[in-house]
């Protein structure tokens, strides 16, 4: 009896509706060769499975390296699971005990029955092997995913949904998704393995030689801190006009534009300034205000005088060297991610990151949390998660909620943080800025700020007073005034 191929079905010919550059692929779609098997390795997860059956020691290696989507074959990732369950429980696994686990849930018969498990134990002769064919599984699992990955990229390019920056944002994470978590080594390590980074640390706090992290510029808040630590995420919180996006700027200056003990030519280090509240001139404008001493209103309507020109001048030669990264279009969580992973790369010295403001900042992707209380938990979590990726400080700055207004005392508490209990839990530091004549003009402490470090994970907890310059768009320490 002769089969007959079923015609192909119709596609477009050469229109108008189909530029002449995809003709070509539209033709190897249609082409037998295109049709391709995904990456993947049968006898190795055969070879895996049977030496997981023969011994504990070797089902401990693989588990190590492999997770049960990892497998190709559904029936491997049902056994692989009941193997799993099995040693977790400490029961002896072998082909009888095993068949009784996978008859128990009902899964026998779907992944083969008895025979199969026997088969599965006499394809591989010794288990010495299974953490090599695991490595073998674990690489055709990656290459899976990426060809999936650049699949939903494929397919994010046509649609076309979204800005630009949030498509090439959204395909980056598709792709870093792809290894991000799947390097499951033996990453434990042992005081002989660590303690000398550790002692280094001490030391150098000890002898004075440099300070273990970010500088602030403030000279109490360095000394209660050390500076900002690479993995630490350090909310800077207050209500609306209390001057949070100065104080950020002045930690940004610190980094990037030394003073003080700090001002060796040398001690300049990158930073990254993201901006989802103000323009990059507006942020040019007080920076330059801050670091010539020029009335920030002055500058705004253009009303200098000679000398203030000249303080213009040296200002502007000063922060034109400064390696201060300031990104404007960034608006979404994805977004955010690439783009400071991508500096990173460029810049491996890049040593701080300040986000203006958490509340401004959308999850992105198509998966939206139905409360917002949620989203801001999962882009505080995320951001933390970031920090310790690249291993630096990221500094962010939040909302208060109005609860400060509503009590006899305004000054700020953690409790306070707007929208979600999250940040505070995933912050390693919470700084709240408080000025006293925010509220009450003519205040005995007008002129002053306090930085109030409402929660500080490896140290003690503090109030540090400052002066508040905002005419000069900065803060700096109470000895300077």
């Amino acid at each position: 009896m002769s089969s007959v191929a079923p015609s192909a079905a119709p596609g477009p010919g050469p229109s108008e509706d189909v530029p002449e550059t995809f003709l070509p692929g539209l033709r190897q779609r249609a082409s037998p060769e295109f049709e391709r098997v995904p990456p993947q390795d049968l006898d190795a997860e055969q070879s895996v499975l049977g030496g997981m059956i023969l011994s504990k020691r070797a089902i401990d290696e693989v588990i190590n390296v492999l997770a049960a989507d990892d497998f190709y074959r559904p029936a491997h990732q049902t056994i692989f699971r009941a193997i799993v369950r099995m040693r977790a429980s400490s029961e002896p696994v072998d082909p009888i005990t095993l068949a009784a686990e996978l008859s128990r849930t009902r899964e026998l018969q779907k992944v083969g029955g008895p025979t199969y498990l026997h088969a599965l134990v006499q394809t591989v002769p010794t288990a010495a092997n299974a953490e090599h064919y695991a490595e073998i599984i674990r690489e055709r699992a990656v290459l899976r995913r990426l060809v999936e990955a650049g699949t939903r990229v494929v397919q994010m390019g046509y649609e076309g949904t979204g800005s630009l920056d949030e498509i090439t944002a959204g395909a980056a994470a598709e792709i870093m998704a792809v290894t991000e978590g799947r390097d499951r080594e033996d990453d434990f390590r042992t005081p002989r393995d660590s303690l000398g980074s550790t002692l280094d640390l001490i030391q150098a706090a000890e002898s004075g030689t440099g300070m273990t992290g970010v500088p602030t510029g403030f000279v109490d808040l360095d000394s209660l801190t050390n500076g900002f630590q690479p993995g630490q995420v350090i909310v800077v919180a207050a209500r609306p006009g209390m001057g949070k996006s100065t104080l950020a700027m002045d930690f940004a200056r610190a980094c990037t534009m030394p003073r003080g003990k700090n001002q060796q030519p040398d001690a300049a280090r990158p930073a990254a300034f993201i901006t989802l509240e103000m323009s990059i001139d507006e942020l040019n404008m007080r920076c330059l205000s801050a670091e010539g001493k020029v009335a920030l209103h002055h500058l705004r309507s253009g009303t200098l005088d000679e000398a203030g020109w000249e303080k213009l001048a040296g200002a502007v030669q000063v922060y034109n060297d400064a390696p201060l990264y300031i990104n404007e279009s960034a608006r979404s969580l994805p977004e955010i991610q690439a783009k400071c992973r991508r500096l990173k790369t460029r810049l491996p010295d890049l040593a701080l990151i300040v986000i203006d403001y958490l509340q401004l900042i959308t999850a992105g992707g198509r998966r939206r949390a139905e409360v917002r209380e949620q989203e801001v938990a999962d882009i505080s979590r995320s951001l933390k998660l970031l920090a310790k990726e690249l291993h630096l400080p990221i500094v962010v700055l939040s909302q208060l909620n109005r609860g400060p207004e509503m009590r006899q005392d305004k000054k700020p508490q953690v409790s306070d943080l707007r929208e979600s209990g999250s940040v505070e839990q995933d912050a390693d530091m919470v700084i709240l800025l408080y000025r006293d004549d925010a509220y009450e003009k003519e205040s005995p402490r007008a002129g002053e700020a306090d930085l109030i470090v409402g929660k500080h994970r490896n140290g003690p907890t503090a109030t540090i007073t400052v002066a508040s310059q905002l005419h000069y768009s900065r803060f700096v320490d109470m000895a300077q005034t």
